[in-house]
């Protein structure tokens, strides 16, 4: 059976910049003061930056080896871990949005219920860390990012109970946990003798469920950027939010809550009114700036697989005058945090190769 790798706080990641952890936040949902607090730890005992993932966590780099106890006790007095059982399972995604501006359900409560049944649930302990749970509000953003399973919105008090992409059945909001679990244990239990960690590596368990359906697969929406409502949404290039621009957010958010998206990018709740703050620190609001487009992997020299370094790559591009498509570059073949919708996907790209790509027409990914 193959190992399942997959970082957390208590299990971190050697790469060649110093130990990285991940650092789960189910639905995205945290605050001002939760990220303030996780950005001084980041500081104090690694490279300073927090890095926002495509599940809509957050990493820490540059950690010693031998991970800090302070290190552990200041993430978990912020907030990020309530379980040290669970922590690399609570694998929680959820429309940025919900309850703030749109949607056809409020699911924040959702997610906290969610999260706090999976804690409690000491069968769950061992599901795999690549195991994707999904809580879409209707609007069709987390459905489009093909969770292992989905709760999609119909309305306000039901909606679909979705596994993989396209099987569905419709439950009531108030079944939704227990059904969510129930299957999740279902499909740990299923896929032991296989070695297989995701839903869709386990067709023949999908296809004996019983009472479900196929179902449509939403169209995936633009993600918000900019005002939205009385909230700002921001982009971080590249991932990477600095020390100055966590401050600038912080700063805007002041106690309120802060959600991490899964397209690298922050809602700041409240904080339409000042979005020139946020900004000024580097955050991106342009839809046309190439960094809504523009996305890597670590790269060199951060990441020992690496053949290039791929942050300064595409810094060195972001000026050019050029339109570009949804664009991806990753150091090896592993191409860790490509998007899963249609984009350009480059492997150690030169400088010349990725320029290219600007006037080529767009195609499905690899």
């Amino acid at each position: 059976m193959n190992e399942d790798r997959c970082p957390g706080v208590l299990r971190p990641h050697l790469a060649a910049d110093g130990a990285m952890v991940r650092v789960r936040v189910p639905g995205g949902q945290t605050t001002g003061p939760a990220l303030a607090a996780l950005g001084r730890a980041a500081a104090r005992h690694g490279r300073g930056l927090l890095q926002l993932t495509s599940r809509a966590g957050l990493q820490v780099r540059g950690l010693p080896e031998d991970l800090p106890d302070a290190f552990e006790a200041e993430v978990a007095a912020a907030g990020f871990l309530p379980s040290a059982t669970h922590e690399r399972v609570r694998n929680v995604v959820a429309s940025p949005l919900t309850g703030l501006h749109g949607g056809l359900a409020d699911l924040r409560p959702l997610v906290r219920a969610l999260d706090t049944a999976l804690q409690a649930d000491a069968a769950l302990a061992g599901l795999s860390g690549r195991f994707l749970l999904g809580l879409d509000d209707g609007r069709g953003d987390v459905a489009a990012l093909e969770p292992d399973l989905t709760y999609r919105a119909l309305g306000p008090a039901h909606g679909l109970l979705v596994v993989g992409s396209d099987r569905g059945r419709v439950v009531a909001l108030d079944d939704a946990v227990p059904a969510l679990l129930a299957l999740a244990r279902n499909f740990d239990a299923a896929r032991a003798a296989s070695g297989v960690w995701r839903v869709r590596e386990l067709p023949a368990w999908v296809d004996g469920l019983a009472g479900f359906a196929p179902v449509d697969v939403p169209v995936a929406p633009e993600p918000p950027l900019g005002v939205v409502g009385a909230h700002a949404v921001v982009g971080v290039p590249l991932g990477f939010l600095t020390p100055a621009q966590l401050a600038a957010v912080v700063a805007v958010a002041g106690d309120g809550a802060v959600v991490v998206t899964p397209w690298r990018s922050l809602v700041v709740t409240g904080g339409a009114d000042r979005l020139a703050a946020l900004t000024g620190a580097g955050l991106v609001a342009d839809p046309t700036s190439p960094w809504t487009a523009l996305s890597a992997c670590v790269g060199a020299p951060w990441c020992a697989s690496g053949r290039v370094d791929t942050q300064q790559l595409l810094r060195s591009v972001a000026d050019e005058d050029r339109r570009w498509p949804r664009t991806h570059v990753s150091g090896c073949e592993r191409r860790c945090g490509a998007p899963s919708g249609p984009h350009r996907d480059l492997v150690a790209p030169t400088r010349e190769a990725l320029l290219a790509v600007a006037a080529a027409p767009l195609v499905a990914h690899v």
